[in-house]
């Protein structure tokens, strides 16, 4: 139990601070939660951050929110997704809270709209620094490389024309497509490996039945001690 509450202030600390460091939105703690999470307490791994950040995006709430969630839960249960949850909400919340009563005269201070420009183009990176992360670890295969082209393209397209597309929408889509391919690939690695396996248990069943045969032809043509002497006495009752 100490072991369990200790992990939950742990997750608490870490994602308190990745959200009172954190510029930009959600998608800009990406880079930051992985920094954490995968590479220093090392909590998960590059593929189910991967994993956790398409589920986050796809169901409702803010992606940081979500991904502190499923975090916090695959490290310490419930109690640690509570706990991940409100370390990462608890420091927006105060600052804004704070802020929201003079936020006029906070965003008017002519250091304050400088700070937000250098902060805005800090950020931009620190997405591009995560989506590159993610990058190296996606599986490397025509698949993956065509669906992270297309929605690329997709995302570039909706980005300049300014379209009302969610980016839900791409990843259900990629969810798709790679159910699809994957159930029609493993399908057909599948048929001669359980073809390959059924004929071996016919062999080997052929060859269990032809042994067990030729053992009972062997035992019938083996005679017993007692008929062994049983025939010599009635020899030599004739003699």
């Amino acid at each position: 139990m100490k072991t369990k509450f200790k992990q939950c202030l742990m997750l608490f600390a870490t994602f308190f601070k990745i959200g009172l460091f954190t510029f930009g939105g959600g998608y800009a703690m990406i880079s930051l939660i992985e920094t954490e999470t995968v590479e220093r307490k090392k909590w998960i791994v590059g593929p189910d951050l991967l994993n956790i950040i398409a589920i986050a995006e796809s169901t409702p709430g803010p992606i940081a929110i979500n991904s502190a969630t499923f975090i916090g839960y695959r490290v310490a249960g419930v109690l640690g997704s509570a706990f991940a949850t409100l370390g990462v909400v608890l420091p927006s919340f105060v600052i804004i809270f704070a802020i929201s009563f003079f936020v006029q005269e906070f965003l008017a201070l002519e250091l304050v709209s400088r700070a937000f420009k250098g902060i805005q183009a800090a950020v931009t990176i620190l997405i591009l620094r995560a989506g590159l992360k993610m990058i190296k670890n996606l599986k490397k295969n025509v698949l993956s490389l065509v669906i992270a082209t297309l929605s690329l393209a997709a995302t570039v397209v909706i980005s300049l024309f300014d379209l009302n597309f969610s980016s839900v929408f791409i990843i259900l889509i990629g969810a798709v497509i790679g159910l699809t391919y994957y159930s029609i690939t493993d399908r057909k690695e599948r048929v001669p490996t359980e073809g390959y396996s059924r004929t071996a248990i016919i062999t080997e069943t052929s060859g269990d039945t032809q042994r067990f045969g030729e053992d009972e032809e062997n035992r019938s043509n083996e005679s017993s001690p007692d008929e062994d002497r049983a025939a010599i006495e009635e020899k030599e009752d004739r003699q």
